[in-house]
């Protein structure tokens, strides 16, 4: 039984697609290891999205090709997204990788290893419920991919060029999967895709994402369900409607990018910041404490001081409670790829640092407002095997991607639940994290 250790890189979406591979691995008989020293065969699923993401996927392969070089009898496969953008520059640096696979052949990974190489799928692959799948997550939460592709063409991303066009997974697809999720003890699903709120509408549903939600609310075992990577063309009334349901948590995950109109129009994206405020005063009407993150991308070609202090404006008006920021990467192949760039590398990150200090003190101030209030804390798990410290998230707090409760229990008693939801009080807060004592 050979031992395989599995690297995987990027999102969400792409920890799926690794899950998948795990699962189809185990069914074939392999075995896993968490070091990729200690196995035979060493996967490293990549990221091509941007170029920090490619160099970060470069390491990984120098790193495990440093391991075979050590022991010529392992074997390095190299798959995902960066192989499938790219895979004639990839094979010319990294001669040493044995196989090479990209998006399309994840249900295939134990055939790519066995050998002969296999006829290569036509379109990126995408799961389903019938999909073995080795959850890695831990036991309180999970994602669901509903779709993938993307049909969307914004100026500066390469994601329809490695995936192709949205395809979206069937309804009944997800809602089994969802029930089997359950079974296992989950307790939260996140619903990711590269547009989620865009769920359906390649086949004629324009409110597909809310039948869904109304469908997996129904679920027995699933107490959270979480939206993540939207459009905020998408954000429909019967959506925000749907997102007062008990189950559905109270959190939206909408990529704004920037808020100065002239950059938006050649990035191919249409909310400007005016807008934009607009929509976000009418989802905090409609329902009552909900959770924003957004993604923003500064040094675009044409970011002059004018432009970056809408941005600055725009994030300082818009009060998120989640940001994230990525610099500019050019991409060959999108249309802003021809543009000549006009902000230098050092400039890209001393914006991004600017941007991402508002938003610290704009965090810290939110997340002061529930000190002392008893929240719903979702507990993933100790804070060191055996100890009396838990760490888990409120809705209001997507995992992997934002803060954390740190709540402490009591020296008598038990010594705290895991994989369940408990309630704490917030004791202290900090820009990300928030402190809390176990109440129940």
């Amino acid at each position: 039984m050979r031992k395989v250790a599995l690297v995987s890189l990027g999102c969400a979406k792409n920890l799926v697609d690794s899950e998948v591979m795990l699962g189809v691995l185990k069914k074939a008989g392999f075995t896993f290891v968490g070091r990729p020293r200690e196995a035979d065969i060493i996967i490293v699923n990549t990221c091509g999205f941007i170029q920090p993401a490619r160099a970060e996927a470069e390491r990984a392969l120098g790193n495990v090709l440093r391991l075979k070089r050590r022991d010529p009898r392992k074997m390095v496969v190299a798959a995902g997204c960066y192989v499938e953008r790219d895979e004639a520059g990839l094979k010319a640096r990294f001669p040493g990788v044995d196989a090479w696979t990209g998006v399309r052949d994840f249900d295939r990974i134990a055939r790519i290893i066995e050998g002969p190489p296999a006829p290569r799928g036509d379109r990126a692959f995408l799961y389903s419920d019938e999909s073995p799948r080795l959850v890695s997550t831990g036991g309180s939460w999970a994602y669901i991919k509903v779709s993938e592709g993307c049909s969307h063409r914004c100026g500066f991303c390469a994601i329809p060029l490695i995936k192709g066009p949205y395809v979206s997974r069937s309804m009944a697809s997800i809602v089994r999967e969802a029930r089997a999720l359950a079974a296992l003890g989950i307790k939260e699903i996140n619903l990711v895709s590269h547009d989620t709120t865009f769920y359906g509408r390649d086949r004629g549903r324009r409110d597909g994402l809310v039948r869904l939600l109304e469908r997996l609310v129904r679920v027995e075992g699933i107490a959270w369900i979480r939206i993540l990577y939207g459009n905020p063309e998408e954000v429909t009334d019967p959506l925000l409607d749907v997102m007062n349901e008990e189950k559905v948590c109270r959190y939206l995950d909408i990529p704004f990018q920037h808020a100065a109109a002239a950059l938006l129009k050649a990035m191919k994206r249409s909310m400007d910041g005016s807008r934009a405020l607009d929509l976000l005063a009418k989802i905090r009407a409609r329902v009552q404490g909900v959770a924003v993150r957004t993604s923003l991308v500064v040094g675009f070609p044409g970011e002059g001081r004018r432009e970056f202090g809408a941005l600055k404006r725009f994030v300082e008006e818009a009060r998120f409670d989640h940001l994230g920021v990525f610099t500019y990467s050019p991409e060959q192949g999108t249309a802003a790829f021809t543009l000549p760039e006009t902000v230098s590398t050092a400039e890209k990150e001393a914006r991004r640092a600017e941007i991402m200090a508002i938003q610290a003190g704009i965090s810290r101030a939110r997340n002061a407002s529930y000190v002392g209030q008893v929240l719903d804390v979702l507990i993933d798990r100790r804070a060191r095997p055996g100890g009396r410290t838990l760490i888990g998230r409120t809705r209001f707090q997507a995992p992997e991607v934002d803060g954390r409760v740190v709540v402490s229990v009591p020296r008598t008693g038990p010594s705290g639940p895991v994989n369940s939801i408990v309630r704490a009080e917030i004791t202290s807060a900090g820009p990300y994290d928030l402190r809390a004592r176990l109440v129940s």
